[in-house]
This record gives structure tokens, sequence and C-alpha cells, in this order.
């Protein structure tokens, strides 16, 4: 009889130490309101949505354009102004002092936002 046998497979015991460090990392990730920084929050909330609609517009404008359905005039036009949105995002992340990183949440098991 050996007597250094495991008896119990420790994968469920990995999978649980991963969930807790998820939750950790949840906690420190999450929009935290209260009276008194409720309107930094809801503006984090609102920038992290704008900008996750950002991201998904400029990846479909991408795909027409490499598609070839844009006239020239129409893939300048686009470019502009997806430039200057962006231009703008930054502008209001400095006013509501947030960063990339803040309007990045993460969605546990999901991975990150953004």
């Amino acid at each position: 009889m050996e007597e250094n046998k495991v008896l119990f497979n420790t994968a469920p015991a990995r999978e649980l130490e991963q969930a807790i460090k998820t939750s950790e990392q949840l906690e420190t990730s999450r929009i935290n309101a209260s009276p008194d920084n409720a309107d930094h929050g809801l503006a984090k909330l609102v920038m992290t949505l704008i900008e996750l609609i950002r991201r998904l517009v400029e990846k479909q404008a991408i795909r027409r354009v490499e598609g070839g359905s844009l006239t020239e005039d129409e893939i300048e036009r686009l470019g502009e102004t997806l430039m200057k949105l962006e231009m703008k995002m930054d502008e209001l992340k400095g006013v509501f002092n947030l960063t990339d990183e803040d309007l990045n949440l993460n969605l546990g098991p999901l991975g990150n936002l953004l």
C-alpha cells in the first residue's frame, strides 16, 4: 500500500480558490455609489457604456471600410467623426478624473468589459 496516495481530486479546491480571487477583484472594480460620490459613480457607468459603444461602432466601421462598401468621402467623414468622439471621451475622462482602467469593469468569469 502506497503511503502518499491522493484519495481525492484537488481540482474543485483550485476552482474555489480562483473564484475567491475573482470575487476579490470584482470588489475593487465595482462602481461604489454613495450619496457623497453618486455623481462620480454615475459618470463612470455612463462613460463605460459610451466607451463600449464607441469601440463597437469603430469595429463595425473598420469592417465596412475593409468590405469596400463605403466611398472615399464616407470613409473620410467616418474617420473624422470617430477621431472627434475619441477626443471628446478623453476630455470627459479628464473632467471626471477617470482613466481607461477605471472604465474597464471586471465581469467575473466573462473577463474584462473593455
